[in-house]
């Protein structure tokens, strides 16, 4: 497990127009009094957390966009160490990682598996497998839904696992060890993946590796859930900078990583025909007279693809860059603090209005506004106490 681990851790007219429509499909009629009185604006909010004395896993809040209001719906699933989560395109399952380096006595960490009650907020545990690797660290799923990917930083390996019919996971479909390290002899003594998604067409998949300064790049098969390498097989980043995540333009054309080690994001553009990458340019997340020691967490695009975000650990702050929409390169507009220590990461809510930090260090996660014209951010004044957040994931109700 990485040394940071260890800290802990809704007019009467739109009602008969619903049930007209709930009447050309046959629905009952009894489904309406389900969620007559459901804003349609409301959303779950999951903050997968490292545990400890303080947490117990996976806490729930429900938050009304039109009112930006923020209310705990408590603990929703008691897991180890769940710090990265995903949620299937039907929002019907959660997936979380369990990052822990022994699991039932492998040197491997898990996956778990929870059924969403969309009433409650309460997981239903499913399935847990293990994740081919020590210390998962970040989880996602294909365009389809129909395979969940794992990175496994300790390990440096990576894996696909197949979606079967009730949720529950496969045994791995892909699988890929690295090996390697970089110029950094404490920290990239060997390769330490740290990301890994899909690009927009779903044709291939891309790895962040810390430990090896690449963004890697595989053709991904969606009818079989396998890997191989791209031609060619990985960008490399700064030597010693130690990519961590990464974020994909809204229209596929360009890539952002985020480095660790070198408070750094590099701009690439890609070519979704061949899986092809091109460095564009590299700047630093932090303000050019910051003098303390900081490293670099998250990076989200704006849905709009007009504003980057990306998170400072020591500066304990959100960068924000205006990206140019045509030749896709950065230019730094504020760096805001997130009101606490160590905003591990963040996320937009699904409208894009809103963007929630989650610190860490002083167990709080802090709700910003997003002007859309600009991208700043303004504190809603909206904060919730949730223990040792990591990851922050939304799911409509």
């Amino acid at each position: 497990m990485r040394k940071e681990n260890i800290r802990y851790h809704f007019t009467t007219q739109a009602a008969l127009l619903v049930l007209t429509v709930l009447g050309a499909l046959d629905t009952p009629v009894q489904a309406l009094a389900t969620h007559k009185d459901r804003p349609t604006n409301e959303y779950i909010v999951y903050v997968g957390t490292y545990t400890g004395p303080k947490s117990e896993g996976i806490y729930a809040y429900r938050f009304e966009e039109s009112t930006g209001k923020l209310v705990s719906l408590g603990v929703a699933a008691k897991t180890v160490n769940p710090s990265f989560l995903a949620v299937d395109p039907n929002r019907r399952i959660l997936y979380a990682v369990n990052e822990i380096d022994n699991y039932k006595g492998e040197k491997t960490g898990g996956v778990s598996a929870f059924t969403i009650d969309h009433e409650t907020g309460k997981l239903t545990f499913l399935d847990e497998v293990i994740s081919r690797g020590a210390g998962p660290c970040h989880i996602s799923l294909d365009k389809t839904g129909k395979y969940v990917m794992v990175a496994n930083y300790s390990s440096g390996t990576v894996a696909v696992f197949p979606v079967l019919e009730d949720g529950r996971l496969g045994n791995a479909t892909a699988f890929d060890q690295r090996h390697g390290s970089s110029v950094n002899h404490e920290q990239q003594e060997g390769p330490h993946a740290h990301s890994i998604g899909v690009t927009p067409d779903n044709r291939f998949v891309l790895s962040a590796d810390l430990g090896l300064d690449e963004l890697l790049v595989y053709r991904f098969d969606a009818a079989h859930g396998t890997l191989a390498p791209g031609e060619p097989p990985f960008a490399k980043i700064h030597a010693g900078s130690g990519p961590r995540h990464f974020a994909i333009s809204p229209n596929g054309k360009f890539v952002y990583v985020i480095s660790e080690m070198g408070s750094m994001l590099t701009a690439f553009s890609y070519n979704a025909a061949r899986g092809t990458l091109r460095e564009l340019q590299e700047i630093s997340t932090l303000p050019k007279d910051f003098k303390g020691k900081s490293n670099c967490a998250e990076v989200v695009v704006h849905p709009s693809g007009k504003f980057l975000y990306g998170s400072n650990r020591g500066h304990d702050s959100i960068a924000v860059f205006a990206i140019d929409p045509h030749k896709g390169t950065l230019t730094p507009v504020e760096f805001v603090s997130t009101g606490g220590k160590e905003p591990r990461n963040f996320a937009l809510d699904p409208t894009g209005n809103y963007l929630f930090a989650a610190n860490q260090n002083s167990d709080t996660l802090v709700v910003f506004r997003i002007d859309p014209k600009t991208g700043r951010l303004t504190p809603t004044g909206e904060m919730a106490d949730v223990p040792s957040p990591v990851c922050v994931t939304f799911v409509a109700k």
